[in-house]
């Protein structure tokens, strides 16, 4: 066990309003406590790392130099936000990250005051803090909006639209764009700094004004070349073309982590007259931790951790994650036929397709994160003849589902959809929960929905994908490891709309979609205990529903619960619909729907989760005890 980091200068400053007071001198102490803070932090809580430790700097000179919060400061993506965190009144609170009543591994507006915009996914930035300056400018208060976008989250369209559109926020908008793996920036060094600061400056920005009042005056060819100049000269000198054609000011590239740098420029840009400005800052993922410096990759999220050593808590030993089931089925699927390949938006490693582009690079594609081009580009070689796999989790999904509507569904183009993270995740909380991918794709015409109950399942499942060219097909599988069962060696086609039946019984049937079958199967040995018999199925298909198993088990069986890892409007409404348009309730029939409750759960455990969701066995049983406590009117009967 080590002992807290020494950590005199941070122990002083419980606020920015603290930091503000200290000299420019200190903040370079202040950083380094700071980065060790957050490092002995993760290091007992886990998650996320590099990301956090690249941004210390320029976290200290945010803080130190913009009036926060009445200027609104927006991480994107939120889990770069622990340093900020930590300086914002949080301290005391931030060995509860990612833990059932702690905080948030994001931005969070609940949290505090100085979380102005929630962001766990990516690319939003931009257009909150343009949504907050104008807002300001409209009301004639004098707050500005910080945007702190990270150069991964710069491969979404969003964030050039809303960049379009900046123009009209004036200089109340800051857009910096953390260039952290040199995927944008030349070399970085002191003629680079000195160009970045001479040209935010008050003096040079006095001078380009005098300029352009003159140029104005000239006639209209004359104008526009001198304007031309002035962006080509800038332009050549330090880059940014691109982003002042989009209408911003640009100064960098700068060092993220040279103090001496950053805090002249943000003072500048700050006091500056122009309009909205784009500072590019150059970081270094891990920075200041050498385990995550040689490896970005396996410290972006870490588990606990050693932080003498850097070893992460290896999980106990166990069933294979369902994530590294599909990649391998997916492998053999794509040794079977030429035609499978495999698309990923910015997430290879977390849907196990890295392993699936080691072998097959010429059909592996990373869009970055793009989740909308990759549907479309999914639906693009459908229509072409291939056999797409879309992998992608189920909250990220949701940004995409314009384009599963209009260039998947209305064309029947056979896309096959991996939904990876379904149902509740965890220390990820409500913005990462895989909650409604099945309400929202269930509803579409000509789709197939699958759930995954094991891991044999999932692996049946993604060969019914490959096989199936009929239109969109989609298969949800959860975060985690398996619960066990042997793998087949040969995997089978599924038909399509059958489930089926893994324990009989006579007075109670259980319908289960996905995973929560294992507690089903648990409900059914405690109902049986209390003379319960129980069925308990297995239906596979959100849709189409095996309607002639339904049929059957709501005419046999007294009592039908649904059960599902995804919110209302799925399973049970889909069973509801078909029992009330047959009329399968007339006799009596008592139908009860489980599913997860109509509100955002935060993060916890994933056990701890689907308990408050009354998703577990006890559940299950108490739904089917009082389903039998009431007659057929509704009326609840009193108990004997």
């Amino acid at each position: 066990m080590t002992s807290l980091p020494q950590t005199p200068l941070l122990d002083s400053v419980a606020t920015p309003q603290d930091l503000r007071r200290l000299e420019r001198k200190d903040l370079r102490q202040l950083a380094d406590e700071l980065r060790a803070e957050m490092i002995d932090a993760v290091g007992s809580t886990g998650g996320h790392l590099g990301s956090g430790l690249g941004v210390v700097e320029l976290t200290v000179a945010v803080h130190y130099v913009f009036n926060t919060p009445a200027d609104r400061l927006i991480w994107d993506v939120g889990h770069q936000a622990y340093p900020h965190k930590i300086l914002t009144g949080r301290r005391d609170r931030i060995r509860t990250l990612r833990q059932g009543g702690g905080l948030s591994g994001f931005t969070k507006r609940s949290e505090s005051e100085y979380d102005p915009f929630g962001a766990a996914h990516s690319s939003t930035s931009i257009s909150a803090g343009l949504g907050f300056a104008i807002a300001n400018k409209l009301v004639g208060e004098p707050g500005k909006a910080i945007a702190v976008i990270g150069d991964g989250a710069m491969s979404a369209g969003m964030a050039y639209e809303a960049m379009n559109n900046a123009e009209a926020a004036g200089n109340r908008l800051v857009v910096i764009l953390n260039d952290n793996d040199m995927s944008i920036a030349p070399p970085v060094g002191g003629l680079s700094g000195y160009l970045a600061r001479l040209v935010s400056s008050a003096e040079f920005l006095g001078l380009r004004e005098l300029a352009r009042r003159f140029a104005r005056k000239l006639p209209e060819p004359l104008h526009r070349a001198a304007k031309k100049t002035d962006e080509y000269a800038r332009g050549m000198a330090m880059g940014g073309t691109l982003f002042e054609e989009l209408g911003f000011y640009y100064v960098g590239p700068i060092d993220g982590h040279d103090l001496d740098q950053l805090v002249p420029v943000l003072e500048n840009v700050r006091d500056a007259a122009e309009g909205p400005c784009l500072i590019h800052v150059v970081t270094q993922k891990g920075k200041g931790y050498a385990p995550a410096e040689n490896s970005a990759d396996k410290y972006h999220g870490v588990q606990k951790f050693d932080v003498v050593t850097g070893e992460q808590t290896k999980s106990a030993g166990g069933p294979p994650s369902y994530t590294s089931v599909f990649a391998k089925a997916l492998i053999e699927e794509a040794a079977r036929d030429s035609r499978v390949c495999a698309i990923t938006a910015a997430m290879p490693s977390g849907t196990g397709l890295d392993k699936f582009e080691s072998l097959y690079p010429e059909r592996s594609f990373d869009v970055g994160i793009a989740e909308q081009h990759a549907v479309t580009f999914a639906a693009g070689l459908a229509a072409q003849g291939m056999r797409p796999f879309c992998a992608i989790y189920s909250t990220f999904l949701q940004r995409a589902y314009d384009q599963v509507v209009h260039d998947v569904a209305i064309q029947n183009l056979p896309v096959r959809f991996a939904i990876d993270r379904a149902g509740l995740v965890g220390a990820d909380g409500a913005t990462h929960a895989g909650s409604f991918d099945v309400t929202y794709l269930a509803t579409l015409p000509n789709f197939v929905v699958m759930a995954a109950a094991d891991e044999a399942e999932l692996v049946h499942m993604v060969h019914t994908a490959a096989l199936y060219d009929e239109g969109p097909i989609a298969f949800r599988y959860p975060r985690g490891n398996g619960v066990g069962v042997p793998l087949p060696e040969v995997p089978e086609a599924l038909p399509i709309g059958k489930g089926r039946v893994v324990r009989h019984g006579s007075k109670v049937a259980l319908l289960s979609l996905g995973t929560r079958l294992a507690e089903a199967l648990k409900a059914a040995d405690q109902l049986d205990a209390k003379g319960l018999s129980t069925t308990v199925a297995d239906l596979r298909f959100a849709k189409p529903l095996d309607s002639e198993l339904i049929r059957k088990l709501m005419a046999t069986h007294e009592v039908v619960v649904t059960i599902e890892e995804g919110s209302i409007g799925g399973l049970g409404a889909h069973v509801l619909t078909l029992a009330s348009d047959e009329g399968l309730t007339d006799a009596g029939l008592k139908i009860r729907t489980m599913r997860l409750p109509d509100l955002f759960q935060d993060h916890d455990s994933p056990d701890k989760q689907y308990d408050d969701a009354r998703l577990n066995a006890p559940h299950i049983v108490e739904t089917v005890l009082s389903a039998l406590r009431h007659n057929s009117s509704g009326v609840e009967e009193a108990r004997a």
